[in-house]
Order: C-alpha cells, then sequence, then structure tokens
C-alpha cells in the first residue's frame, strides 16, 4: 500500500492551490490585496455576503477581481509535465479497490488502508473518485455499519467535492435508513473530526426541499445536533449552525429546534463574541426560526437575544446583517413585542440601523429598516414606557407560521 501511495502521490505546488479549497486552480483570479484565488471559490465567498480576502481578512475596498493570466499559464505547463499514472500503479491500486468493492472481502481493513492514501493528496482523491463503482462501495460500508467514520471520511473528501453528486446523494437517500443511523451513530460516539465530517455530508445531501424535510424528520438528529452547540468546538458549531439554516424548512422542525433549545444555545454563541463566521450562521438560524411564532416567543423570552443581534447587526457583512435585521423585524415590528423593543432602543438600535440602510439593499429589507426606525423612535418618544402593541406595516416579505 506504501509504495502505491509513493508512486502516485503528486506533488502540487504550492503557488498552483486556492487557499481556500486547497486544489489546484482551474481559473485563478486576484483579489485587489494581490492573492489569487480559483475563480469559483472565491465568489462563492463574495456571494456568501463576506467583504473581506479570506487569507489576510483585509476589509476589500473593492470585490472586483482579475485574471491572473501569469499563473494561469503556470498551471498549464505543469499539468502536461505531469504524467498520469502508469498502467501498473493504476492495476495495483484497481485490485486495492476490488477488495472494497466485493462483499467477501474485509470491507473495513479495505476502507481504512483507502482512506489512509485519500488522506495523502487531492490528486489522489480525485483518482478515487474516477473508479467506477467505488462510490456505491463506499455507500454500502456506510449502510452497514462497517467503518462508518471511514466512509464518513470518503463521503466528505472524495465524493462531496470530486465525484458526482447527483450519484451519490441518490445512493445514499435510496438507503436513508441505514445510512442516516450510522451517521447518527458516528455523531454520537465518533471523533470531533468525524462529527464535522458528518455534519457536512448531511448538508452535501440537503440539496431540495425533499431531502432537507428528509434530514430534520430523521429521529433525535435535531436534538442531537443542538446539543452540540452548548458545549463543542468552533469547527463543529459551524458545521452545525449551516446545517440547521439549510433543513430548517418546515414549521415542525424550527418548532423541534426551539424546543431543543436552539434559542439559547446560539444566543450564548453571539453573546461569547465567538468568530465572525459562526456569528453569521447564528444569525442566519435565529432569522430562520424567527418564521415562526414558537421561535418569536422563544427568542423574546431570551434575556440576551435581541442584545446579541443588536451588538452584531451594523459591522455584520450584508447577508448576515440581513438576518439581523430580519430577526429585530419579528420580534420588535411583527409581534410587537415592547420589551424587546425597548431593550433595543437602549442599546441604539436606532443608529444600528440607520448605519445599516446606508448599504445598497434590495425594497424588502429597507422596508424592514424603516419599520424598524419608526418603532423604535416612537419607543425612545415615550420614554420606554409607552405600549404600542403591534405594529401595523406593510413589510409581507416574511410569513408568520
Amino acid at each position: 500500500m506504501a509504495k502505491v501511495r509513493e508512486k502516485l502521490y503528486v506533488t502540487v505546488p504550492s503557488l498552483f492551490r486556492c487557499p481556500i479549497s486547497m486544489d489546484v486552480m482551474r481559473s485563478p483570479v486576484s483579489l485587489c490585496t494581490g492573492v489569487t484565488y480559483d475563480r469559483s471559490s472565491i465568489q462563492h465567498w463574495l456571494d456568501s455576503g463576506h467583504d473581506t480576502c479570506p487569507a489576510t481578512m483585509q476589509v476589500l475596498p473593492s470585490k472586483d477581481f482579475i485574471p491572473n493570466l501569469t499563473v494561469h499559464r503556470l498551471i498549464r505547463l505543469w499539468l502536461l509535465s505531469s504524467e498520469p499514472p502508469s498502467p501498473p500503479v493504476a492495476d495495483r491500486l484497481r485490485s486495492l479497490l476490488r477488495g472494497v468493492q466485493s462483499a467477501d472481502e474485509d470491507l473495513a481493513g479495505a476502507l481504512s488502508k483507502i482512506a489512509e492514501f485519500a488522506k495523502s493528496s487531492a490528486e489522489n482523491r480525485r483518482l478515487l473518485a474516477a473508479f467506477n463503482g467505488f462510490d456505491s462501495a463506499v455507500v454500502r460500508a456506510l449502510a452497514g455499519s462497517a467503518a462508518s467514520e471511514n466512509a464518513i471520511y470518503l463521503l466528505d473528501s472524495v465524493f462531496r467535492q470530486n465525484g458526482n453528486s447527483e450519484r451519490i446523494r441518490k445512493l445514499i437517500l435510496d438507503a436513508r435508513e441505514q445510512c442516516f443511523y450510522s451517521m447518527i451513530s458516528v455523531l454520537r460516539n465518533g471523533s470531533p473530526k468525524s462529527k464535522v465530517e458528518t455534519v457536512r455530508v448531511l448538508e452535501f445531501l440537503a440539496c431540495d426541499f425533499g431531502s432537507k424535510k428528509l434530514i430534520a424528520e430523521t429521529r433525535g438528529l435535531m436534538s442531537l445536533l443542538t446539543s452540540f452547540l452548548k458545549d463543542s468546538e468552533e469547527e463543529l458549531n459551524d458545521a452545525v449552525l449551516s446545517l440547521l439554516g439549510v433543513v430548517s424548512v418546515t414549521h415542525s422542525a424550527k418548532v423541534e429546534l426551539v424546543n431543543c433549545g436552539v434559542v439559547e444555545a446560539v444566543s450564548e454563541l453571539l453573546r461569547a463574541r465567538s468568530a465572525a463566521a459562526t456569528s453569521e450562521r447564528c444569525l442566519r438560524v435565529l432569522a430562520v426560526v424567527a418564521t415562526c411564532a414558537e421561535g418569536r416567543a422563544a427568542m423574546a423570552a431570551e434575556p440576551s437575544c435581541a442584545a446579541a443581534v443588536v451588538e452584531r447587526v451594523a459591522k455584520a457583512p450584508k447577508a448576515a446583517a440581513e438576518d439581523a435585521v430580519a430577526v429585530l423585524w419579528s420580534l420588535c415590528c411583527l409581534c410587537g413585542n415592547v420589551k424587546v423593543r425597548d431593550d433595543v432602543a437602549k442599546r441604539n438600535g436606532v443608529a444600528a440601523i440607520l448605519l445599516v440602510m446606508q448599504r445598497g439593499w434590495e425594497e424588502h429589507v429597507r422596508s424592514m429598516c424603516v419599520d424598524l426606525i419608526k418603532v423604535l423612535k416612537g419607543a425612545c418618544k415615550n420614554g420606554l414606557g409607552l405600549e404600542l402593541g403591534s405594529y401595523d406595516t406593510k413589510t409581507t416579505h416574511i410569513k408568520p407560521c
């Protein structure tokens, strides 16, 4: 196995790797900071609402980027000079993979060796993804609870990034009862790294309303995920928050999240001044649960929730700022909670919303900001003591449920 790995390992110059994906860049482009990224990776970063350079964390005065033709030419020359695996090496790898594909072999042992090989380089992972039948063998191993952590690793690192996404999703969802059981087992008993990989695979599976609903309705999953937010490392927190923001598409899923204590957990993360990326995901989850009455009631009852959101709204990237505005609007305008309204007003909520309004927004966001300013100014004029009840607003983009 070591010999196979040595012959197949390809050393990629660091200059050719995208700092975000760590893969060889296909279309290198440079930001105004001088750092070069793969076009698809940096575009996704910017589209997600970030306004910083991922490598330097400098605030970008401009989000424009230009093609780096020099790096592009160097990568082309390097690719032309890189030879593909020789037939004998490919045959050895095929023999190893045959052990994974055959039900008669030691599946757990074979997967362990394959996982070690995959960890060597991105080139090795792409090579594995291209082998016919390997994806179904890994899913079969997961469904059978054989070497679940290695199967999860391969799904996350090999197929989630390099494989046929549609085929992988179908294979797993077709055997979802067994696969989800194995995933929950890893979430309960696996290593911290395996838990993160499992959550990422679940988010990868959540590609449409039906799959999101299936994941959210998996018994015990939402409560287990929420429990991680109360005492976990940042990487796992970020993965869980991202998944919860994606799969909570039904009223029942949102209510279950609320009942599991997600509002308290997320408010605590915001209050603890978590990293910017974590805070953005926290705001997304709060914006999701704010669309149901139970979520709004839980946020109004949580003393630190609105205060933590106000502190973040002005400094958050655009997408996260919109989520923060939606949360505050839901509490102060939609349900007219006087206590929350007064608390937001006392914390310079008017000034924060005015700062947010200076950014370019679509009409529905501007409408929410205008509603908030009217309500908060009214609270200030009335000495923070007049109960206004539910504010009569024409902002209808949030449909309460």
